[in-house]
């Protein structure tokens, strides 16, 4: 059974409580008449896309980064409340390890957490298990700095520590998968070219989920799908302006987009096709491509901004992270191989 979870001041948990039980009586008298807002959307997905848009927009008009960040956490759901997952805490670097308790597989993924750069939220954390029990391995997640109090290159300088910490821990490269979603696939992806300037080794494939690949404008869907999606369209910019502070950094040196990803490590994006993202995603796969780099996207129609944290209780949810898990077992050298699926739209691996 779902469980919700409340924290934080009263203020808070009130107006979040306020908007889920809003949220759920809109969506449930909308589908009473047939007027879903996307027919292919579950009403549970729906509910949980608008809930989270609420959330964000009204975190976003606080004006108080501290205040945004206890308001995001003050009310949250979790599908799957019990996992059979261990954690513990590093403090050098800061970070968090997830553990499956059944046998990890002998692949250790580095993850870097969504949310802007700005945001680290409890829910996160809470996917970040589920990754661990569900792909059976072991996930160090670190603890980057934020933004706007840790522009660029805070976040880049604390992904390299955390690499090189799982080096210094003796994990061998040909092992290791680094992942991200959303701003933590943008790290995911410049760390990978930080990698190549810093004459360390490659990891064995990079996964980006939603990955943000522009902190500019870039394609209709950065705000044409905003109707759709939980995160907006104003709010890729924002996170953009504070990425960069006052260091006078272009977007073009902090996009993953612009850079060069030849002879690095394969990558495998996945998006929604109703994802504010997902021109971009297409773009920076088409660019790789063009760069002959080693890339894989695959695009669900109907989803939106990390739909994968729906687990087992979305189909497309459901699918993509078994994508994910082939490409584990890739990594692994099984005979199973990335995941062919009709909605591949770029494939050179």
């Amino acid at each position: 059974m779902p469980k919700t979870i409340l924290s934080g001041s009263h203020q808070h948990r009130l107006r979040s409580l306020a908007v889920l039980m809003g949220t759920t009586v809109s969506v449930l008298a909308r589908r009473a008449i047939n007027k879903p807002l996307v027919h292919e959307w579950s009403a549970l997905f729906e509910m949980g896309t608008l809930f989270w848009r609420h959330q964000f927009n009204h975190a976003f008009s606080l004006g108080d980064i501290e205040a945004a960040r206890a308001y995001l956490d003050s009310c949250y759901s979790v599908l799957d409340p019990v996992l059979s997952v261990d954690s513990h805490r590093v403090e050098t670097p800061k970070g968090e390890w997830f553990i499956p308790r059944s046998k990890a597989a002998d692949v250790t993924m580095l993850y870097f957490h969504g949310g802007g750069y700005t945001f680290y939220l409890a829910t996160t954390r809470h996917f970040i298990a589920l990754l661990s029990q569900t792909l059976g391995i072991r996930i160090f997640a670190p603890d980057y700095r934020l933004t706007p109090e840790h522009p660029h290159p805070a976040q880049l300088e604390d992904g390299l520590a955390a690499y090189k910490y799982l080096l210094a821990q003796g994990y061998d490269p040909g092992r290791l998968v680094v992942a991200g979603d959303s701003a933590g696939g943008h790290l995911a992806l410049m760390s990978l070219v930080k990698l190549r300037e810093e004459r360390l080794p490659q990891p064995a494939l990079v996964i980006g989920l939603s990955a943000w690949t522009d902190i500019g404008r870039r394609g209709e869907s950065q705000f044409g799908n905003d109707r759709y999606d939980m995160v907006q369209g104003y709010q890729t910019l924002q996170f953009g302006t504070w990425l960069k502070g006052d260091a006078g950094v272009t977007d073009a040196a902090l996009s993953p987009i612009h850079q060069d990803y030849r002879g690095l490590a394969p990558i495998y994006l996945q998006a929604g096709g109703k994802e504010i993202l997902v021109d971009m995603t297409r773009d920076f796969a088409r660019t790789l491509e063009g760069q002959g780099a080693r890339v894989r996207l695959d695009v669900w129609e109907h989803m939106t901004h990390e739909f994968h944290a729906y687990g087992d209780h979305l189909p497309e949810s459901r699918e993509a992270l078994e994508g994910v898990r082939n490409c584990i077992r890739w990594v692994r050298q099984s005979e199973a191989g990335f995941p062919t699926t009709p909605r591949t739209e770029v494939d050179s691996l």
